[in-house]
């Protein structure tokens, strides 16, 4: 089964320790069979799920997509309460981060269409206020650029962990769709979309964080490092702590360029480092395991 236009969205969820809640989450997706989740991608430490589903775009049929995804997040806020979350990984709610990218035939403008109809869809029967970012954002905003006004990347409580709902019910920046008052069993969501973005992280053999913090700045982009590569020190568990990286341009910089540096920086701090590991399938595994799944259908 060849599809010509072919969409692809990445949902965050900020649970992996609730299997009952996985479950429903999962449940809710499957009600929309012609977009499937590809990929999920679990990690407990971090207490954070990664699911990714593909459907076509075609302007003539029904968004399968945005209508899966946004039954999955119905899902999520029915089972998950974000003020009884924690984890080492940083968050802003429930559904912490959802991002629309094109894949076969498909152009960024279809990809930001999308994340906008899902955006307004969650801020109307969601109740939940929402952020747009990238190219479904009408100045190109950044997704980094919310996460700083929120205080994203410092944690919130000791041994370098995010614990309960944001400090106030008030929103720092006024959003996109939803409400101007935060429900704090929700939190808030951010929702964009860019052209393909691969998740690279690597393990640090070591429980100075802030060493690795050192690292983390300067294999990041931001930190006079590699152009294209956003990268953070999150603890993983006793006596590792990774760089977690965005690669933005995975054309220019993947994560073979970032392994490199990562290791190089490390020998200079004495730390040993493990083999890192990429959270999601290439585009073209994703579009061949697309395929794949119709035509054993058929």
């Amino acid at each position: 089964m060849l599809k010509s236009i072919l969409g692809c969205c990445k949902v965050y969820i900020s649970e992996s320790r609730n299997r009952s809640a996985l479950e429903s989450i999962e449940r809710a997706a499957k009600l929309f069979p012609l977009a499937p989740i590809i990929n999920k991608f679990e990690d407990v430490a971090y207490n954070r799920v990664g699911y990714t589903l593909v459907s076509d775009l075609a302007p003539s049929e029904p968004c399968h997509l945005t209508n899966a995804v946004l039954a999955m997040v119905k899902a999520a806020f029915d089972t998950v309460d974000f003020q009884m979350h924690s984890g080492t990984h940083p968050r802003l709610g429930v559904v912490d981060h959802i991002c629309f990218h094109p894949l076969v035939g498909a152009s960024l403008d279809q990809a930001a269409r999308n994340a906008r109809c899902l955006a307004i869809d969650m801020g109307s029967s969601l109740q939940v206020s929402t952020y747009l970012y990238g190219a479904a954002h009408e100045e190109g905003r950044t997704l980094d650029s919310i996460r700083r006004i929120f205080g994203y990347f410092k944690p919130n409580s000791s041994e370098n962990q995010w614990i309960g709902g944001l400090k106030s019910d008030s929103v720092l920046l006024k959003p996109d769709c939803g409400p101007s008052q935060v429900t704090s069993t929700k939190g808030v969501a951010v929702i964009g979309a860019t052209n393909w973005v691969d998740n690279y992280n690597v393990p640090v053999l070591s429980s100075d964080i802030s060493a690795v913090r050192r690292i983390a700045k300067r294999v990041s982009g931001r930190g006079g490092g590699l152009a294209s590569v956003q990268a953070m020190a999150l603890a993983h568990g006793e006596g590792v702590i990774e760089v977690a990286c965005n690669l933005l341009d995975p054309n220019k910089v993947g994560g073979e360029r970032v392994q490199q540096e990562v290791e190089l920086l490390a020998k200079e701090e004495g730390i040993s480092v493990e083999r890192g590991y990429y959270t999601d399938f290439s585009q073209e595994e994703i579009v061949k395991s697309y395929l794949k799944l119709f035509e054993e259908r058929i």
